[in-house]
């Protein structure tokens, strides 16, 4: 990076980072937002005393739902109610009146749910540890799933919010994507011949990845199969059906973003 680079793009990461710091204290001083981002997302954790101490498939279920949690509820639902409150109340319109960039705003919006659901993930290590579940075999791809996830959920709450009139209507609007989290949560039971379309979302893709990193599980396979080095192989085709949603929903949102109220 250049010196001209560095001055130019210093004060654009200070602007950002201040912008999601503000966002980050309004969500902490929310108790309902903070609960639903930070605590409801590991929940599925207490089914795992209910079987069997260090029962593969329930550990797998139970963390692949906190992950899956995580992303819905501080990342995609926050940063949707976020966007069309905050635009019903001109608080965007006012901020572009300004010298940060539509980029800063955006990903000042996205960053603290997507800090809360690391913070999520890391938390459930722990605990699930402690109820019997095994270690990560590969724990660095556990993280980058997360990394990898959480800006493709981000953009696609920027890209729902230009359909959703209110607040309230984000309550229906959000359902085509949280459809596409829990159909690929689910497709693991699938046939193979619906499965193989269902891989295709990022709800599978996610799964893919959490069964594969953490439990070393290949596709369906409910047994340790994947040493450290195989998660990697397995985990290239999980990250580009990510990054191709990632640039599906950035095309979307670039489209439709809307920075005003609906009419």
């Amino acid at each position: 990076m250049s010196a001209t680079t560095a001055l130019t793009s210093a004060p654009a990461v200070r602007r950002t980072l201040g912008l999601a710091r503000a966002n980050a204290v309004l969500m902490l001083r929310n108790r309902l937002t903070l609960a639903y981002g930070l605590l409801l997302p590991l929940l599925p954790l207490a089914l795992l005393p209910i079987g069997p101490r260090g029962d593969t498939g329930s550990a797998a279920a139970g963390l692949v739902s906190v992950v899956m949690l995580a992303l819905l509820f501080p990342v995609f639902y926050n940063v949707l109610s976020m966007v069309v409150t905050r635009r019903d109340e001109l608080v965007l319109k006012r901020i572009r009146t300004g010298e940060t960039r539509d980029l800063e705003l955006l990903v000042s919006l996205a960053l603290p749910g997507v800090v809360v659901a690391v913070v999520v993930t890391v938390l459930a290590a722990p605990v699930a540890l402690a109820l019997g579940a095994e270690a990560p075999v590969n724990p660095v791809l556990v993280l980058l799933a997360v990394l990898a996830a959480a800006p493709v959920f981000a953009v696609l709450a920027f890209w729902t919010a230009a359909w959703t009139r209110n607040a309230e209507a984000a309550q229906i609007t959000s359902m085509p994507v949280l459809v596409l989290a829990v159909l690929g949560q689910m497709a693991i039971g699938f046939p193979d011949d619906v499965r193989r379309w269902t891989d295709l979302t990022p709800g599978a893709a996610v799964t893919d990845l959490v069964r594969s990193s953490w439990f070393g599980m290949d596709g369906t396979s409910t047994d340790r199969v994947l040493s450290f080095a195989e998660t990697w192989t397995a985990a290239g085709k999980p990250l580009l059906v990510l990054a191709a949603w990632a640039a599906l929903a950035v095309w979307l949102a670039a489209r439709s973003m809307r920075w005003e109220p609906r009419s």
